[in-house]
């Protein structure tokens, strides 16, 4: 008589990190939809760059004054001529560029900042804090128009200049969040086995603390970019701006001076101040999705 042997039941295959990921996108959708509108605000200044001549159309006498959409100019021309299908197409490079340049420089003082404050303590800390803590009172705006009236010649101004003066006071809530979380971290049970392996504290810093802040760094990062690109949108509309680029901001600063509305240019406010609501959408749609992967308590499960 035969006797046939169950098989073993196989075993469940480990989905791909891709699959992950997708999952993941969908309990959280907040951050499924800001990348999604980022993903097309780059694409279409990448590609607009790419099929449009920006470097001639995006400024001045490339066009016809104040034309209203039209299958020759999709978005329409401003007053002084420039194509606002360009200008768009590399305002929102540009504006993105301050908004990232800043957000780095601010994000990596506040970490250097927080992790010298939080994790040695002592002297280094209350000197740290202090600092922080009486740059935090003072109003950044305020700051930053000081800084950008010191600049005599407005054509000097440059996209650079821009970020610099939007990172002066961008650090200071990166350097109390991390000092909070690495106060906390620091007294956990892996840290002292680290210290008792022999790691020193760089090691114990980059190897041990830092992957586990990685969430809240990046959603820092993100809320230090819209604080950049809002600081260099509050100084172009005081027409302290880069008077030679087309950013969004300074796109809508000439709308204004030349009374867009009033005189019925729909069109020259209408695109930048739409380009500028789609950032400001997809940054805090990310930023609330990534506060949500950092905070387990606020985390949806499958």
């Amino acid at each position: 008589m035969n006797l046939t042997l169950p098989q073993p039941a196989s075993l469940p295959t480990q989905p791909s990190q891709t699959v992950l990921v997708l999952r993941y996108l969908r309990r959280n959708p907040s951050l499924a939809v800001g990348l999604v509108l980022l993903a097309f605000l780059v694409g279409f200044g990448v590609i607009g760059s790419l099929v449009i001549d920006v470097d001639t159309r995006a400024y001045p006498l490339a066009a016809p004054p104040v034309q209203p959409p039209s299958p020759e100019y999709p978005l329409g021309t401003d007053r002084d001529g420039r194509d606002l299908l360009a200008v768009m197409a590399r305002g929102v490079l540009l504006t993105g560029a301050v908004g990232l340049i800043a957000g780095t420089v601010g994000i990596i003082v506040g970490v250097v900042v927080g992790f010298l404050a939080g994790y040695f303590g002592g002297a280094v800390d209350s000197v740290l804090r202090w600092l922080t803590e009486v740059l935090i009172t003072i109003p950044p705006l305020v700051l930053q128009v000081l800084i950008a009236s010191t600049i005599v010649d407005k054509n000097k101004v440059t996209v650079l200049t821009m970020a610099g003066v939007a990172s002066v006071l961008s650090w200071m809530g990166t350097a109390r969040m991390v000092r909070a979380q690495v106060l906390s971290l620091r007294e956990r049970a892996f840290v002292n086995m680290a210290k008792l392996s022999g790691m020193s504290d760089l090691e114990i810093i980059f190897k041990e603390l830092m992957p586990n802040m990685l969430p809240y760094l990046a959603a820092s990062f993100v809320g230090a970019v819209m604080g950049a690109i809002g600081a260099s949108f509050g100084l172009e509309a005081l027409g302290l701006g880069p008077v030679r680029e087309p950013t969004i901001g300074m796109t809508i600063r000439w709308a204004v001076y030349h009374s867009a509305i009033f005189n019925q240019w729909w069109w020259w406010v209408l695109w930048p101040v739409l380009a500028l609501i789609l950032i400001f959408a997809s940054l805090a749609l990310i930023n609330r999705g990534l506060d949500e992967l950092a905070n387990p308590r606020v985390r949806r499960s499958e």
